[in-house]
């Protein structure tokens, strides 16, 4: 299993074109993606789930990945966070 950390920089943190880019991306891995903040966890396949976070800015993000290309998948969201969030 992988983690990343990662604090939302964007003023107007998660809303719908960054959660459908995140989407898009994690559908790329077979492994399973969460995104977790406080209480709340959502599955990165899942456009709704992200909304529900509702993730702002100054918010820190803890992800995990779980599977084959876990590895992948993080260096992939290592690189796509800073540019769109």
């Amino acid at each position: 299993m992988e983690h990343l950390s990662y604090t939302i920089k964007d003023e107007a943190g998660i809303h719908a074109r960054p959660a459908g880019l995140i989407v898009s991306g994690a559908k790329n891995f077979d492994c399973k993606i969460l995104i977790k903040l406080s209480e709340k966890t959502a599955d990165a396949k899942g456009l709704f789930s992200i909304m529900g976070l509702a993730a702002k800015k100054g918010d820190t993000l803890q992800m995990e990945f779980c599977g084959d290309d876990e590895a992948a998948a993080k260096e992939y969201f290592e690189n796509f966070l800073p540019k769109y969030l």
